[in-house]
């Protein structure tokens, strides 16, 4: 079982940046994949990064590409998101979500979810 917990959303201005952190519970983080989800209102959950086990691979979504970034730190059992040159289109909730396999980029793939952190994008 995994547990997830994602930090860092807020209000930014476009062009600002913000850092989101997901922190998994349990010993076995270092052996997932772990993505990073958005979902803005009325619109379906979509993919936006994904990282392998070790960090050596890394897959992001074409409107992300570029201006974010995911990150991990086995150590501390978190997985990073940097968002640089934000865009009011960025606004949504963000989800972190945990699944052995890599890659696969469909949320009904994954097996594990955090809750959300909301991020907010002003023009």
């Amino acid at each position: 079982q995994v547990q997830l917990v994602e930090s860092g959303g807020g209000l930014v201005q476009a062009g600002g940046s913000l850092r989101l952190s997901c922190a998994a519970s349990g010993r076995t983080f270092s052996t997932y994949a772990m993505n990073w989800f958005r979902q803005a209102p009325g619109k379906e959950r979509e993919f936006v990064a994904a990282i392998n086990w070790s960090g050596g691979s890394t897959t992001y979504a074409d409107s992300v590409k570029g201006r974010f970034t995911i990150s991990r730190d086995n150590a501390k059992n978190t997985v990073y998101l940097q968002m640089s040159s934000l865009k009011p289109e960025d606004t949504a909730a963000y989800y972190c979500a945990a699944r052995t396999i890599y890659p696969v980029f469909r949320p009904d793939d994954m097996r594990y979810w955090g809750k959300g952190t909301l991020v907010t994008v002003s023009s």
